[in-house]
């Protein structure tokens, strides 16, 4: 899939987040649209899967580790042919698969159920040892917020994973210097992240997290790298593609009112405007 056509899809998956975050009235709006263009690879690039046998033993696994961005992830597997893209419109409701977190009881496709912060980067390491020992060859790919590698559990999984050698790990940080309660570097300043990561024996590599040829590269170097994990440090927006919501702390968890809805996505149509332009 050539750049365009990625931008194509992940300006979708951000249509599919801001309908589904205003049909719940609820959720987390800027987390999810500013690692799009990450999920957007992940899922239609990167990761060996297949839609059509979601929980086949070969296929790369993925754990959302900032389980609140749930949004995004949904998104991005309705685009990838999971399950149809109007159930986004389901989001958080009473019955629905698509919990406010992600529920692999409910959706199959799910690697792991995720949003007790700190806690994916573990689970993906045990899956990563477990491919190891079990001869296998799939590759385990996680997403943390910078706010969240401000867990100590993160840094516990990380020696962990130093020390056992995990190549076939991506740590991929989206680094968008906000969270809940505003900057990070005011809240509990994690950086500098690449030395940390590097500290725990991993690999780093940091890009712009909005750059598909950055992006596409850093994920080909995380293929060559033996014995050690690598981290992807995304340099992203927080609300990318929605001009009111990007680098503001107050989207990271709010639904857009109707009003809102129809400016959001009047921003996203400008951008498809954009892209086809390019063609």
């Amino acid at each position: 899939m050539n750049n365009l056509e990625l931008k194509k899809k992940a300006n979708e998956v951000r249509k599919g987040i801001i309908e589904g975050v205003h049909a719940a009235g609820a959720g987390h709006p800027g987390g999810s649209l500013g690692a799009a263009d990450i999920l957007t690879f992940l899922y239609f690039e990167e990761m060996h899967i297949d839609p059509a046998r979601p929980v086949m033993d070969e296929r790369d696994r993925f754990v959302l580790s900032k389980g609140h961005t749930a949004p995004g992830l949904y998104a991005a597997m309705a685009e990838r042919g999971y399950f149809p893209r109007e159930e986004l419109l389901t989001l958080r409701k009473l019955g629905s698969r698509l919990q406010g977190h992600p529920s692999m009881q409910y959706l199959p496709g799910l690697d792991m159920s995720s949003g007790s912060l700190g806690q994916g980067v573990s689970a993906a390491c045990g899956m990563a040892l477990a491919a190891k020992i079990d001869g296998k060859d799939f590759r385990v790919y996680t997403l943390l917020g910078d706010g969240e590698i401000q867990e100590g559990q993160v840094w516990e999984a990380a020696m962990f994973a130093g020390a056992k050698h995990l190549d076939n790990l991506v740590v991929i940080v989206d680094n968008n210097n906000l969270q809940i309660d505003g900057d990070i570097r005011e809240v509990n300043d994690p950086h500098p992240i690449d030395a940390k990561f590097r500290a725990f024996n991993f690999h780093v590599i940091t890009v712009d997290g909005h750059d598909f040829d950055q992006i596409r590269a850093a994920f080909r170097e995380a293929r060559t790298v033996k014995g050690m994990p690598t981290c992807i440090i995304a340099k992203t927006v927080k609300g990318k593609g929605v001009s009111f919501m990007e680098n503001q702390a107050g989207w990271h968890g709010k639904a857009p009112n109707d009003e809102q809805y129809a400016a959001a996505m009047q921003d996203l149509a400008a951008i498809d405007a954009q892209l086809e332009a390019q063609e």
